[in-house]
């Protein structure tokens, strides 16, 4: 199953063609199992261009199956505990959402697909953090 990062639905709003986009219509196409985080549906509405536009995408993704934190203390910790490996290895991760997102991916073991460069030095740094 997979988690589609805001990263993925913007590009693919803008129809703009990348690897990850591929991916992301095979997965459309073949009716594989994904779904997305209230920070990602947060995200995205509030990229709307019009109020036409945010209630079609409300309407759309509200739909999704939708992965919450199974606790939230603990996620949040787990999710502060990625930004620190990173920081520990000199890398700076630009998102504390990117993390929460990140960790979930991880606790309910799911490829999570992105194109955000955050993603990838957090999954360099745990191998728990699968990506595609």
């Amino acid at each position: 199953m997979y988690l589609i990062d805001t990263s993925i639905w913007i590009d693919y709003l803008k129809n703009n063609e990348n690897e990850s986009i591929k991916k992301f219509n095979a997965i459309l196409d073949n009716r594989i199992p994904f779904g997305i985080t209230g920070l990602i549906y947060q995200e995205i509405l509030q990229g709307a261009a019009s109020i036409n536009d945010f209630h079609k995408l409300r309407d759309y993704l509200s739909t999704q199956r939708f992965f919450n934190s199974k606790d939230t203390r603990l996620t949040h910790e787990a999710a502060a505990n990625l930004y620190f490996l990173c920081r520990k290895k000199g890398i700076t991760i630009r998102s504390t959402v990117d993390c929460y997102i990140a960790q979930i991916a991880i606790e309910y073991e799911l490829t999570l697909l992105h194109n955000d460069k955050d993603f990838a030095e957090i999954s360099n740094i745990t191998p728990l953090l699968k990506c595609a």
